[in-house]
């Protein structure tokens, strides 16, 4: 676009280009501003800067999410933070943006901006890493300040590409707009192709790249996409600034190669044998000693703060000592239950099939098993890792809750342990979808849910979580009970589909239970477990309103202040 004289205000100048009309006055204030040549009517490449600026806003905000996952995991907190952040960012670079489109109206400064923000994105991955390992520390040290001050550390390095790229829409609606007649078609043509541009943002990265090649990778990739068209534009421009951006390029390239290979986040107490970023989580898998000569394997997923399955290597250890062995023992608070009454289950958050192996051996391979969990690579990890090989288990890629209401079944143990570490998606909480549960169940059918209950310095308890889905249970089922895992920061909640007693599953578990899996669970449940009846349902969760995840950021924020375990 011409620069035009203070007093311009006729179309005819506006026109004119490099014609006579930039005047004298305009052409020594180019040069005087650094601009290596005159102004253009129509900058080259304007359409394709704005299209790539919007792409990497999105895969910016994507990548910043999986970037913080293996360290401060994925709940509606972070993206919280994200989302709020980025959104300060992008109003500062769109007030940014008009203010030196006005006082720099050249298409030069805009490709220098990109380039810059180009160069800031490809500078996070390498930053970040002592940031994460400091974050690292501080969760094992159980150290909330410097745990979370670490996250806003992390989001602050997003400021510099996120600001520069939101300039990118103002600048070029300044430079695209050729008179007062035709800005508002020309902020619409820009904004539009800004926002088709992040739309790819948001879905190449979310489906393609994340999954194949990693978070880095993507970033990088990314960094050197928008490098690349903003010095073609410069180069376009005759500008002298060309072989300082290529160098950009080259230092992200020279980072990238040297920090690729990397291991995203160390393993805790073992080896780590497998690492891989899915479309939904991040996954590892973890090689630990068990003290005998042996090992197990342990699925560990996004931030690490809880195991998710084991596998030992000897194949006659099925029981674990925590959670996923109280499932088995679950379908007898039912009067006279026996174990060839248990024909099928549906574990919903299968994860790398504990429960499944465990059921089969308690029940036979007579009971037929439908796991189903929402990350297929997490079965695949399961199958070449887990042995999660039985013949009865049928696992299956999808939402739990979407199964559940489409499957035409009726189950004698329908099993919950859906956690996204720490948060349990909301409506697998509800009282409509404890509903849905009870009319799959047979007759004496049981209902289970493994819910954490951390424990502060002193020995305190906090059931906050498991009060409250006991409570939303209690609205639906005639009994509900819940256990304490011996050993783990974990309870079990049960809940039955006709009356049953604490003395029933006493009795069984004492009288007539003859498998010994079953029987060593229970005795231990009998003994450790504290088992109680819940009775109240004065506050529950609903589809319209399920606060969970305030539930447990508020147990969070407790536990880091309150130095738990």
């Amino acid at each position: 676009m011409a620069i035009e004289p203070k007093n311009a205000g006729t179309e005819s100048s506006k026109s004119s280009g490099f014609g006579d009309t930039l005047g004298r006055n305009g052409a020594v204030q180019a040069l005087v501003e650094g601009s290596s040549a005159p102004a253009l009517a129509k900058p080259p490449f304007l359409l394709t800067i704005v299209f790539v600026g919007g792409m990497s806003v999105m895969a910016t905000e994507l990548c910043a999410s999986r970037l913080l996952a293996p360290y401060f995991g994925t709940s509606l907190l972070i993206w919280a933070n994200i989302i709020g952040f980025v959104i300060v960012y992008l109003a500062i670079g769109y007030y940014l943006g008009g203010r030196l489109a006005d006082r720099f109206p050249r298409p030069e400064v805009l490709y220098q901006l990109t380039a810059f923000a180009g160069l800031a994105m490809g500078l996070i991955p390498f930053l970040t890493r002592p940031i994460l390992d400091i974050a690292y520390d501080a969760f094992r040290n159980v150290n909330g300040g410097i745990f979370y001050g670490s996250l806003v550390g992390i989001l602050l390095l997003f400021s510099a590409p996120v600001i520069l790229l939101g300039c990118v829409t103002p600048f070029a609606v300044h430079l695209r707009a050729r008179n007062v007649t035709n800005t508002g078609k020309a902020a619409g043509g820009i904004s539009s192709l800004s926002t088709i541009g992040s739309i790819l943002g948001t879905f190449i990265p979310a489906l393609i790249l994340i999954p194949l090649v990693g978070t880095r990778t993507t970033m990088y990739a990314f960094s050197l996409v928008l490098l690349a068209f903003s010095t073609v534009g410069l180069f376009l421009l005759r500008s002298r600034r060309v072989p300082v951006y290529a160098g950009f390029m080259a230092i992200i390239l020279a980072l990238a190669v040297l920090t690729i290979q990397g291991v995203t986040r160390p393993a805790v107490n073992g080896e780590l044998v497998f690492e891989k970023e899915s479309a939904d989580n991040y996954i590892q898998v973890v090689k630990r000693p068990v003290g005998d000569g042996t090992f197990r394997f342990d699925l560990v997923l996004n931030e690490g703060r809880a195991v998710h399955s084991i596998y030992y290597q000897d194949p006659n250890r099925i029981l674990t000592g925590g959670p996923w062995d109280y499932y088995m023992i679950s379908p007898f608070f039912n009067k006279d239950i026996k174990e060839t009454t248990i024909k099928r289950s549906m574990l919903i958050g299968l994860g790398a099939g504990t429960v499944s192996k465990q059921l089969t051996r308690a029940y036979g391979a007579n009971i037929q098993i439908e796991g189903i969990e929402v990350d297929p690579e997490i079965i695949e990890v399961g199958r070449k890792y887990f042995d999660m090989n039985e013949p009865n288990l049928k696992a299956i890629a999808d939402d739990g809750r979407y199964y559940l209401i489409t499957s035409k079944e009726k189950y004698d143990i329908i099993g919950m342990d859906a956690y996204k570490q720490p948060y349990i998606p909301f409506h697998l909480t509800t009282q409509e979808f404890f509903k849905q549960v009870r009319d799959h169940l047979t007759p004496t059918g049981v209902a289970v849910v493994n819910a954490g209950a951390p424990e502060y310095a002193g020995g305190k308890r906090d059931y906050r979580l498991v009060e409250a889905l006991a409570s939303t249970m209690k609205t639906v089922y005639p009994n509900v009970y819940l256990v304490n895992v011996d050993g783990y920061f974990n309870t079990m909640v049960i809940g039955t589909n006709q009356p049953t007693s604490i003395e029933n599953f006493r009795e069984n578990i004492t009288k007539y239970v003859s498998n010994d899996l079953i029987k060593t669970v229970g005795a231990t449940a009998l003994e450790k477990g504290d088992i109680r009846e819940w009775t109240k349902a004065d506050a529950f969760f609903t589809d319209d309103l399920a606060p969970v995840e305030r539930v447990i950021d508020t147990i969070i924020l407790d536990y880091a202040l309150g130095g738990g375990k």
